[in-house]
């Protein structure tokens, strides 16, 4: 276990960061968007990780920006905001594109800048405590840097509503526009995450990651020849790989496949 500043950081096949700021309940500042870049960028290219579990310690899951750290933005000039939201950007595209899978363990509210790390990872499942908000409008900003993410995972719908308005919603109301995948009680939770995380090892690994990439290029897109074309061309490529074969054979064998043995 690494121990940083603001996150903790376990490796394994199934590697756990989380968010160690209970006491301003998970706010992320700089060193909280670096750290989390650095830890998703060294355990994506970890050989032994499989999946990563980002959780958060405490009430909340994460509370958005830290009321300190927006005190120090105040007096920036465009060019240091610039530099600034870059620094969020990249830590929200570094989660988005791991090429390892990724699960939100969500065991309390998430507000603002939070929900773009939920709707960054794969897979989101939630305690039916949490409470949700995109809070921006309320202090005359808008949630620019996370609406790539939070408008993929919630709909352009939603968005509409909850961009404008800035309302708290509840577990079943985010699982039901499509935000979060599961809604749990407390005392469940983490039987769900190991539920999702040991279907994730038991899939092959170089498929896991591909599924992942496949999704984030086709959605959105047209239906048309050029997309049609790179479908084939991956589905071809994935069966003359090597795990792709390992697998073919294993079904047909009537046997586990490699990455499941040992």
């Amino acid at each position: 276990m690494a121990e940083l500043s603001t996150i903790t950081v376990d490796t394994g096949p199934v590697a756990r960061v989380t968010l160690n700021r209970p006491e301003v309940r998970n706010a992320f500042n700089e060193t909280v968007i670096a750290e989390l870049t650095q830890a998703f960028r060294d355990l994506g290219q970890h050989p032994e990780v499989r999946a990563i579990v980002l959780a958060g310690l405490g009430p909340a899951f994460c509370a958005g920006a830290d009321l300190h750290w927006m005190r120090s933005m105040a007096d920036y000039s465009r060019e240091q905001n610039l530099a600034d939201a870059g620094q969020l950007a990249e830590m929200l595209r570094v989660v988005y594109a791991c090429p390892k899978p990724t699960v939100a363990r969500v065991q309390g509210d998430v507000y603002a800048g939070g929900t773009g790390l939920v709707a960054a990872c794969d897979v989101a499942i939630s305690v039916d405590t949490a409470h949700y908000c995109l809070s921006e409008v309320k202090l005359g900003l808008i949630p620019a840097t996370i609406s790539p993410y939070v408008i993929r995972a919630m709909g352009a719908r939603a968005a509409h509503r909850y961009f404008l308005t800035a309302e708290r919603f509840n577990a079943a109301e985010a699982l039901r526009i499509g935000f979060i995948h599961e809604v749990v009680a407390a005392e469940a939770l983490d039987a769900r995450v190991d539920a999702v995380t040991a279907a994730l090892l038991a899939a092959g690994p170089e498929a896991v990651r591909l599924s992942k990439r496949l999704v984030q290029d086709v959605a959105g897109h047209d239906i048309d020849a050029a997309l049609i074309a790179a479908t084939v061309e991956r589905i071809a490529d994935v069966r003359v790989s090597p795990e792709g074969r390992e697998g073919i054979q294993s079904f047909l064998q009537k046997r586990k496949p490699n990455w499941l043995q040992g």
